[in-house]
């Protein structure tokens, strides 16, 4: 008789081991607040996984107490990380190609932006992500404008003989193939930069253009409206060899969360856009929406500048951004 339960013990023993090995828990780091959109589409990714009851969990470390901004991509693709969501042109030093997802005027608005994210130019990029071990999980952009501490800003005539800041290298290298000198800052600056005269202008993320109070140090704001110059591409990744060692049942429950939270992220970001010129228009700033002739002026300028030098520096460069000029 305690042979037999010695047995019984053993066996449920070794099957409350193997369900506890079974039991995954994925570390996802990100640099934003629990407010952020960004953190909200990890969050969603996370509950619809534990609510699928697949013994997988995702535990997000956000306001980067995990790893620095730019410092997170890496992590990811050696293993040492599980998912992270960045600007993906954090690792433009990795792999160059990835600039291309920061370039002015290659997105127009944000369903283009959906339709660039499911286009063979995303393909390509992916296949680059795949040699650093990487996958996509869920693909976003988020668009911005400019903002003008005296005048407004909506074409390149604008800019000329102005200190601006810009989001990015490739728009500093626009503006300042338009006249405007350059000033390099992060955007939590912008609004002393523009408070003390050092600044005339900036160029960033709407979200970033509220959380910062920059409506009160501008007369005149361009939104990300119809048609917008700046977007910058922010998706959710995955180390792949971590995915393929999930069991089906946890892929699949991880890949639906997934599409439910790409979904919010399109509609979301379409509202943070529209939610960040009412707050600039009741604090009593002029709003200037940028035209279509605007922004193939802006495209133009931007050919013999920002495409000239990725193409330069990249070198599979002038291929890639056929694909992504060729998205309609």
């Amino acid at each position: 008789m305690i042979n037999i339960l010695s047995k019984s013990l053993i066996a449920l023993a070794l099957l409350g081991g193997t369900v506890a090995a079974s039991a995954e828990e994925l570390r996802l780091s990100h640099q934003w607040s629990n407010n952020d959109i960004r953190h909200q589409v990890a969050q969603m990714v996370a509950d619809e996984v534990k609510a699928a009851n697949v013994d997988l969990t995702i535990r997000i470390f956000g306001s980067k107490s995990l790893f620095k901004p730019r410092e997170q991509y890496r992590p990811v693709s050696r293993g040492q990380l599980d998912m992270t969501l960045i600007p993906l042109s954090y690792a433009g030093g990795q792999q160059p190609a990835y600039n291309l997802t920061l370039m002015p005027g290659l997105v127009k608005n944000h369903d283009h932006a959906a339709r660039l994210s499911g286009s063979p130019f995303m393909k390509a990029i992916e296949a680059k992500m795949a040699e650093d071990d990487v996958i996509v999980l869920v693909h976003g952009y988020l668009a911005g404008g400019f903002a003008g501490k005296d005048t407004c800003i909506t074409k390149p005539d604008d800019v000329k003989g102005l200190q601006m800041r810009a989001a990015g290298k490739s728009f500093e290298q626009m503006l300042a193939g338009a006249g405007a000198s350059i000033a390099s800052m992060a955007s939590s600056e912008i609004y002393n930069a523009m408070q003390t005269g050092v600044l005339n202008g900036a160029n960033t993320s709407s979200s970033s253009f509220v959380s910062y109070r920059i409506y009160e140090q501008s007369k005149c704001y361009t939104p990300a409206a119809d048609v917008a110059l700046w977007f910058m591409y922010q998706p959710l990744l995955m180390n792949k060899t971590t995915f393929e060692n999930l069991n089906s049942e946890q892929q699949a429950a991880l890949l639906a969360a997934s599409k439910k939270a790409q979904a919010f992220y399109l509609l979301e970001a379409k509202k943070e856009d529209a939610a960040s010129t009412e707050v600039f228009r009741k604090a009593g700033v002029e709003i200037a929406e940028m035209t279509q002739d605007d922004f193939d002026q802006w495209r133009a300028l931007a050919k013999e500048t920002s495409y000239k030098a990725f193409v330069a520096d990249v070198p599979d460069g002038q291929a890639l951004l056929d694909l992504a000029l060729a998205v309609e």
